[in-house]
């Protein structure tokens, strides 16, 4: 089973795919992507023939295939299959935060933070490919990929007047939160790079805009949810994609569904 998902991040338009795959025997044709290949391994094993070797790897590795390298996939043990998940992203979003195109000596590479950061990241944007939220994490996440473990040397992380430059995101953000601006666009605005506004922002503010402003929408959905909108209702009147979207925040936020909120706030009031 392969299920496909694009994801399209804010402002640069470039699009990021996303792939969540479980085979018990399948294995790929030999084959080269134009982009990037950066895929955790969730369940089983897996064996890659690439650079004329041989990479095995099984739950919690990450695989590093660069572009234009020819590979193959399968199960290294036929009979229990393997499951991965996989993104295609664009050089230049592994170079943000560097100077110059990160080159892995390494496929295979051994960070369980970071795995379960891509996986969640992965799982996350495939349900809701929201383009704030994957321009504040895909980039942020790679960049941490390609400074850990390649070779290419890296940008400065001295963010001048870092607060100044997060509360000014946050003010666009919370202005415009039904249509918020991309990171690229604010970005420009400042006179920075995407990278450097990320670890502003992350720096003074302590979570990625993104979240920032989910939790900012969600406060105003309160608001709302206690003067008796509906939830779906309310989704749309603060910036959410949907009931689902609104759900999955508020619960993460105040520990409840909104409906759960909306009906205790009724109740309290008879």
């Amino acid at each position: 089973m392969a299920v496909w998902t694009r994801a399209t991040l804010g402002g640069s338009g470039l699009p990021l795919d996303l792939l969540t795959a479980r085979f018990d025997r399948h294995r790929y044709a030999p084959h080269a992507h134009d982009e990037f290949a950066v895929g955790v391994v969730v369940a089983g094993a897996d064996v890659i023939d690439y650079r004329g070797g041989r990479i095995r790897s099984g739950p919690g590795a990450i695989v590093v295939l660069g572009p234009g390298e020819v590979h193959t996939g399968g199960p290294a043990v036929t009979d229990d299959g393997y499951a991965y998940r996989a993104l295609y992203p664009a050089t230049s979003l592994l170079t943000e935060g560097t100077l110059g195109i990160p080159d892995f000596r390494e496929p295979l590479v051994d960070d369980p933070e970071l795995a379960a950061a891509l996986r969640r990241a992965h799982t996350e944007l495939s349900a809701c490919p929201d383009p704030l939220e994957a321009e504040s994490r895909v980039p942020w996440l790679l960049t941490a990929l390609a400074r850990r473990h390649s070779t290419v040397r890296h940008v400065c992380d001295t963010i001048p007047g870092a607060g100044r430059v997060a509360e000014a995101v946050r003010d666009r953000l919370a202005d415009e939160l039904l249509a918020p601006p991309s990171l690229a666009a604010l970005a420009a605005d400042l006179g920075l790079s995407r990278y450097q506004l990320l670890r502003a922002f992350r720096t003074s503010m302590g979570m990625p805009p993104y979240a920032w402003l989910a939790q900012y929408r969600v406060n105003r959905a309160r608001c709302l949810l206690d003067a008796g909108h509906r939830p779906a209702e309310t989704a749309a009147l603060v910036g959410f994609a949907d009931q689902a979207h609104l759900t999955r925040w508020f619960r993460r936020v105040l520990g409840v569904t909104p409906a759960a909120y909306r009906n205790s706030v009724q109740d309290s009031r008879r």
